[in-house]
C-alpha cells in the first residue's frame, strides 16, 4: 500500500473559493433565508486573489454574483434591502480582490526582476571556479544564511596566474548589501593582484591597501590566500581565518596552522604586523579544503560544532563536485535547520602522486 501524496498549499489555494461557494451555497438552501448566509458568497472571489491573476478573481467574481442573485431569487430576498446588500458586498470584494491580484503581480513581477538581477551578480561577483588549474581540479560550494540570498559576504576565486594557481577564500564581516559590496572590493583586487605580483606577500600587501582604501569604520575581512606552483606544495598567507583542511592519501588530516597570528584585512592601521607565509606539504592524490567559519561554526540541536575533520570520508567520491556535495548535504542535516551565516567551501585535488609535510618559510 502506498502513501497519497499531500496536496500542495497552492493546490488548496486554488481550489477554495470554488469549494467555498459550494459550501455557502448549500448552506443556504438547507438552512433557508432566515439563516443570512448569502453575503458568504463574497469568501469565493476573496479568496480567489491570494493565487493567480486579476482574471481568475474576475471569473470568481462573476460566479459570485451569478450565485448570489440565483440564490436572492430562490429565498425571496429582492423583496427586501438584504438580496441588494449581499450583491454589494460580493461586488465590493471582487473589486478589491481584483486591486490585490494586480498588486500581487506586480510584486511578483519585481521580485523576479530583482532575483535575476542577484543571479548576474552572481555571476559577475562569484564567478564559477575553473574545473582545472595547473594540476589541480576545482570545485566549489556556497551557502548563504540569507533566505533566498544568492549572494553574501562569503568569497572565493581560483586564479591561474603566471607565478602559480592562486586561490582566496574569505569572509566579510557583517552580511547584506554592505559585506557583498566588500566582497566585490576584495575580488576585484584580487584577481588584478594575482597576475601581477610576483610573490604571495606582495599579493597580500595588495589586498591590504585596496580594501584599506574602500573599507570605513571597523569592518574586515578575514581571508586565506594559497599558492600552489609548478613543485610539490602550498603556500598560505593567512589573515585571521580559520585554517585549511588537508587530507592526506593514507587517511590522516591536518589543519596547519599560520606561524603567527594576523589579524584580518582591514585591521592593518592598527600598526599590527602582517601575516607570514608557510608552506605545507601537498602531493598528488591529496585534497585541500578551504572553507570560511560557517562550517565549522555550524551546530546540532545540542550545540556540537560540526566536527569537519571527522566527515573526510564524504570527499572519497571520484568527481570533487558530488564529493562537495555530499559534504554540504551532510553539513546542512548537521544544522537541522537554515544557516545562521554563509558557508562556503572550497576543494581542491591535486592529482598524481606524492607526499610531504608541513614545514614554516624561513
Amino acid at each position: 500500500m502506498t502513501d497519497k501524496k499531500a496536496p500542495s498549499s497552492w493546490t488548496v489555494l486554488s481550489w477554495m473559493p470554488a469549494v467555498v461557494m459550494a459550501v455557502v451555497a448549500v448552506m443556504d438552501v438547507v438552512a433557508g433565508p432566515g439563516i443570512g448566509f448569502l453575503p458568504l458568497v463574497s469568501l469565493g472571489p476573496a479568496f480567489s486573489g491570494l493565487v493567480g491573476g486579476w482574471r481568475r478573481t474576475a471569473v470568481f467574481g462573476l460566479v459570485a454574483l451569478v450565485l448570489c442573485v440565483a440564490l436572492g431569487l430562490y429565498d425571496g430576498l429582492f423583496e427586501e434591502r438584504r438580496g441588494f446588500t449581499a450583491l454589494a458586498s460580493v461586488a465590493g470584494v471582487t473589486g478589491v480582490g481584483i486591486a490585490a491580484a494586480v498588486m500581487r503581480s506586480r510584486r511578483e513581477g519585481e521580485l523576479a526582476s530583482v532575483r535575476s538581477i542577484a543571479e548576474v551578480a552572481q555571476r559577475v561577483l562569484l564567478r564559477p571556479v575553473p574545473l582545472t588549474a595547473g594540476p589541480l581540479q576545482a570545485a566549489v560550494s556556497y551557502t548563504s544564511a540569507v533566505a533566498e540570498a544568492r549572494i553574501g559576504g562569503d568569497l572565493y576565486e581560483v586564479v591561474a596566474s603566471p607565478h602559480g594557481v592562486r586561490v582566496i577564500v574569505g569572509d566579510v564581516q557583517g552580511k547584506g548589501l554592505t559585506a557583498v559590496e566588500t566582497a566585490a572590493v576584495v575580488l576585484g583586487a584580487f584577481r588584478e593582484a594575482a597576475h601581477d605580483e610576483p610573490d604571495l606577500v606582495g599579493l597580500g600587501e595588495r589586498l591590504e591597501r585596496s580594501v584599506a582604501r574602500e573599507l570605513e569604520g571597523e569592518r574586515f575581512v578575514t581571508a586565506i590566500l594559497a599558492e600552489i606552483g609548478s613543485g610539490e606544495g602550498v603556500v598560505f598567507l593567512n589573515y585571521g581565518h580559520p585554517a585549511p583542511m588537508v587530507a592526506r592519501k593514507d587517511g590522516a588530516v591536518d589543519f596547519p596552522q599560520p606561524p603567527a597570528y594576523a589579524l584580518p584585512l582591514g585591521l592593518n592601521a592598527h600598526g599590527s604586523e602582517g601575516p607570514k607565509p608557510y608552506r605545507v606539504d601537498f602531493a598528488p592524490g591529496e585534497q585541500l579544503l578551504l572553507y570560511t567559519d560557517g562550517v565549522t561554526e555550524a551546530r546540532d540541536p545540542d550545540g556540537r560544532f560540526y566536527p569537519l575533520g571527522e566527515r573526510t570520508h564524504l570527499l572519497k567520491d571520484p568527481d570533487a563536485h558530488r564529493a562537495l556535495e555530499a559534504l554540504r548535504s551532510d553539513l546542512a542535516q548537521y544544522a537541522d535547520g537554515p544557516p545562521h551565516d554563509d558557508a562556503a567551501m572550497l576543494l581542491l585535488r591535486y592529482h598524481g602522486h606524492g607526499e610531504g609535510k608541513s614545514v614554516p618559510i624561513t
